[in-house]
């Protein structure tokens, strides 16, 4: 698989609802999507059966707070902003000196490509370091159909 570059880039300037998780380790991950989707469900999203954009979210949310707490260093703050026609998901440790770095030529059956899948499912991604913390981040459209970032 060729490299999908996650470039280093300040995060987008994202406005709406702000949901947040704090996690100290993987096995608090279940609950952390458990609270997602509920608060999808609050904001008038279809259960993730039905709801394709909705469970592209969590996906993306599970991948980045799983690679944070995998690679980085905790306490991992995982945030969401909810826009008008996008999420905003950001997710920062505390190993600023470590980049994310996606699988190159790694046979996908090994696992490794996460940041490869958030590359895909996002419109913008990015990574950067402000105080102390490494931030990885990604927008992802509220339709599938949409491609377009659309935060505001």
């Amino acid at each position: 698989m060729g490299r999908l570059a996650w470039p280093l880039r300040p995060l987008p300037d994202g406005r709406g609802e702000v949901w947040r998780w704090d996690l100290r380790g993987l096995a608090e991950l279940a609950a952390a999507r458990a609270g997602l989707r509920s608060r999808l469900g609050v904001v008038g999203f279809p259960p993730p059966d039905e709801d394709t954009a909705g469970e592209r979210l969590v996906l993306a949310f599970d991948e980045l707070a799983s690679n944070a707490l995998r690679h980085g260093e905790s306490p991992v703050v995982a945030t969401v902003v909810a826009g008008s026609g996008g999420w905003l998901l950001d997710v920062s440790d505390r190993a600023p000196e470590t980049m994310p770095a996606p699988a190159v030529d790694r046979d996908p059956a090994k696992g490794g490509m996460g940041l490869h899948l958030v590359a895909r499912l996002s419109v913008a991604h990015g990574w950067y370091v402000d105080g102390g913390r490494k931030h990885v981040w990604a927008c992802l459209p509220t339709t599938v159909a949409d491609r377009r970032p659309a935060l505001a």
